[in-house]
């Protein structure tokens, strides 16, 4: 389904019910592997008490790091496209492929970070929260879903949204929401794609986005990082 320059007003308020999505901050303890590094997410909190990711380089023993490189690489042989690398989390349960030019960084209440090393606005990150939703189609019709995230919880007051594309694909019996949308400022707009999928007790979300000035010459790349996004059972 594609829609333009939607209207978003006519949202049912009953659906942030719906949603069960607090405001929070919840970011796990986790090793993640990467097809050429190691990197360890350690819990933080900030003087105001605020919680950020601030991952490190995690030293392993041989045997320990073979076991989790291994299986990095099984899972993705057949599907890493050429230029992108994967980061993989198995114990928080899910992956993605993002360019292979993108360094890692840390994003404010997010578990994974990545971004253009010369251009800061074009990046991808993941969080997620505790639900006790099952599946996301638990959260009700995809385009309701989708025109409340994006009005509601994406978009600044300030901003007016767009929604350009949505789509629903199941893999390995998993759902999983992918939407295109521009949010528009008096003085910036961004365009961004979101994959949002629900398992393992937990509400993921994946963001890859630009300046929309850039987009006509990014959208093709970023669209494979958004398509990447994979839940893994944990």
């Amino acid at each position: 389904m594609v829609v333009s320059s939607c209207s978003l007003s006519w949202i049912s308020p009953c659906l942030s019910h719906k949603l069960n999505l607090p405001h929070s901050n919840y970011l796990p303890r986790n090793t993640a592997t990467s097809s050429s590094n190691t990197v360890f997410c350690a819990l933080e909190t900030t003087p105001i008490g605020e919680s950020h990711c601030q991952r490190r380089p995690l030293l392993l023993g041989i045997g320990a790091l073979t076991a989790n490189l291994q299986p990095t690489k099984l899972l993705f042989a057949q599907e890493v496209p050429d230029r992108y690398r994967a980061f993989v989390d198995y114990e928080d349960g899910y992956s993605y492929v993002y360019p292979i030019d993108w360094k890692e960084f840390d994003f404010r209440a997010h578990d994974s970070a990545f971004k253009d090393r010369y251009l800061q606005l074009q990046n991808v990150r993941v969080r997620f929260i505790p639900t006790e939703k099952q599946d996301i189609r638990d959260l009700g019709p995809m385009e309701e879903v989708i025109y409340f995230l994006v009005k509601h919880r994406y978009a600044a007051p300030n901003q007016r949204p767009t929604i350009y594309d949505m789509q629903e694909r199941t893999i390995d019996d998993k759902h999983y929401y992918t939407f295109e949308y521009v949010l528009t400022s008096p003085n910036y707009s961004s365009a961004s794609f979101a994959t949002i999928a629900i398992g393992n007790g937990r509400y993921y979300t994946l963001i890859v986005g630009a300046n929309e000035r850039r987009w006509k010459r990014v959208r093709n790349q970023l669209k494979v990082v958004a398509d990447s996004f994979r839940l893994l059972d944990i």
